[in-house]
């Protein structure tokens, strides 16, 4: 149905010029004040993707995110206390 995502982090030298990376990706939130921008990419298309994105010339770093592979399913293995904190 959607397809996969995965999640860069491109730390930039020039806001302005970073707008033009919603041409490779989807740009989910640009930092002015930390200067970098946080964007998914197609899982299929993502490394030849960045490779083209590392030779701009305002990208210092690229780093991938890893909140995909984050486990997101917790199992409760300890008793509620809630019924001690009584108000």
């Amino acid at each position: 149905m959607f397809p996969e995502r995965t999640g860069y982090i491109i730390w930039v030298s020039d806001l302005k010029a970073a707008r033009n990376l919603d041409k490779y990706g989807s740009v989910h939130y640009l930092s002015r004040r930390m200067h970098y921008v946080v964007m998914y990419v197609n899982a299929e298309r993502a490394e030849e993707t960045m490779k083209n994105v590392r030779k701009l010339p305002y990208v210092r770093k690229i780093e991938r995110s890893y909140r995909n592979e984050i486990k997101t399913e917790y199992s409760k293995d300890t008793e509620d206390k809630t019924q001690y904190y009584g108000l």
